[in-house]
């Protein structure tokens, strides 16, 4: 194989504790929270302002608009408080807070990146790209988020990253969304949920319809069938409302920061974490951007493939992925249609990568064998390190391999143009593998990535140091095809 010269950025984007996000906290049952409830009513309201003033001193430069997510708190918890008693502002505050505490996002690792254009190319210097980089934090129980980051890559692969903000918030969830009968019926099918029961239950609803709307349809089913049969319909009923739940929106303020905008599990299939996201800017055949995210959602037992949309990294749209072809991880849109289709690669077996074209984003029915491993460094699994990057020669896959030791490393694949079944060319060697200074770390010996760039004539490969931190390499596109074989 040819030489191919591999720049390492000095910048390493290492966990930071301090990034702390207002969290819940939730007790194991209502006895314990009406306990609490009791001993803060029992308070002399004199110590209640004292007790207050110690939080907003201690927490206060610590979160953003504080009083208004202690208020929000109470807000939730209040229906356990006894009936009839009178609670002032500052107490309702107080209750909040026994109620709230701070979760560190990526006390543990902060890595699997993937990296975009951003939308925003104001004031870049001259052959420079101002780039966003969403980033898998992970901390206490092992639970995963994304975050953000942005900065620019010059003319020849140098990274600057911009300033990160102490802050961290969670969006607003949007309440109106609502859901298409026919693509919603669609993904029952896929579920194997549309019988009977959700027969009449669509049947009730309009053309577009609201969570609200669905659960009280249900709730008007379940009224009308026999106890005999009740605790089948309540079993599908959940499932229906879990699908629901895991199709959702939500909302930043414009004015937060990127680098505040946090994305944590808040539907049962995310329970353990959001992983691995895969973002891509897609170009629909109209010419329309949007970003679009294939990400792992995790709850501590099954792994389900998911979809995130945004158009400016305001307000996320998630929403399932449907079909036998989307199973296991891994998962990488293609950044256009090909031949009319949607195209996607996948990692269905944990073995080989496979390749899939579907009609519609979100069902996935049909998969073909791409690439088995071929090379010592990747004999026990393949996969792709983010979508395919379109070049003048033919789609570029970044791939990783896993080899002895379980030692991961990077790689290149070149697909063709028009027929992306068709492989042009693959390096024997590793492109880029863990140096002495990377092999350490929450999992060792690990170079990973979701998600390369080409700016120019540099791939821009930004790379996680054995799921710990996350560092950047540029490396010659020409390069890259002179040494394909």
């Amino acid at each position: 194989m040819k030489q191919i010269d591999v720049r390492r950025s000095s910048v390493i984007l290492a966990p930071d504790c301090t990034h702390v996000l207002a969290r819940p906290f939730r007790l194991m049952n209502a006895h314990r929270s009406l306990k609490i409830f009791t001993r803060v009513m029992a308070l002399p309201e004199e110590a209640v302002h004292t007790l207050l003033g110690r939080i907003r001193l201690e927490f206060g430069d610590r979160q953003l608009r504080m009083d208004e997510f202690l208020r929000r708190r109470f807000e939730e918890v209040s229906p356990a408080l006894p009936a009839g008693e009178t609670v002032s502002e500052e107490r309702k505050l107080l209750l909040g807070g026994y109620f709230t505490h701070e979760y560190s996002l990526e006390a543990a690792a902060l890595f699997n990146p993937s990296m975009v254009p951003h939308f925003d190319q104001t004031d870049v210097p001259s052959g420079s790209l101002r780039f966003i980089l969403s980033l898998r934090a992970t901390a206490e129980g092992h639970v995963s988020s994304i975050v953000f980051r942005s900065g620019i890559v010059d003319a020849k692969g140098r990274i600057t990253m911009a300033a990160t903000s102490p802050y961290c918030i969670e969006p607003s969830q949007v309440p109106s969304l609502s859901f298409e009968k026919r693509l919603f019926e669609r993904k029952l099918q896929e579920l194997r949920l549309m019988g009977g029961f959700n027969r009449l239950v669509l049947g009730g609803l309009p053309d577009n319809f609201t969570l609200g709307e669905l659960t009280a349809a249900i709730r008007g089913v379940e009224d009308q069938i026999p106890q005999t049969e009740l605790e089948t319909a309540k079993g599908i009923a959940e499932e229906t409302l879990m699908l629901a739940r895991s199709n959702y929106e939500v909302q930043f303020t414009p004015e937060s920061d990127l680098s505040e905008r946090v994305l944590f599990p808040v539907t049962p299939s995310q329970s353990n974490g959001i992983e691995d996201a895969r973002f891509v800017l897609f170009r629909g055949e109209d010419g329309a951007e949007t970003f679009y995210a294939t990400y792992t959602a995790y709850d501590g037992r099954a792994v389900l493939p998911q979809f995130i949309e945004t158009a400016e990294f305001l307000r996320f749209k998630f929403i399932t992925l449907n079909g036998p072809a989307v199973e296991n991880k891994g998962m990488a849109l293609f950044p256009r249609k090909v031949n009319g289709h949607y195209a996607m690669l996948g990692r269905q077996d944990a073995e080989n990568l496979y390749l899939m074209f579907s009609d519609h984003l979100h069902f996935w029915h049909s998969k073909r064998l791409l690439l088995e491993p071929k090379f010592p460094w990747e004999f026990i699994q393949l996969g792709n390190c983010g979508s395919p990057i379109e070049t003048e020669a033919g789609w570029l896959v970044i791939s990783h391999g896993v080899g002895p030791m379980r030692k991961y490393s990077i790689g290149a694949v070149l697909l063709d143009r028009d027929d992306p079944s068709k492989v042009v060319g693959r390096l024997s060697e590793p492109l880029l593998e863990p140096n002495e200074a990377e092999r350490d770390g929450y999992v060792p010996n690990v170079v990973y990535s979701c998600g390369s760039l080409l700016h120019g004539r540099q791939v821009v490969i930004p790379y996680g140091m054995s799921d710990y931190a996350t560092t950047f390499a540029a490396v010659s596109l020409d390069q890259i095809l002179a040494a394909l074989e």
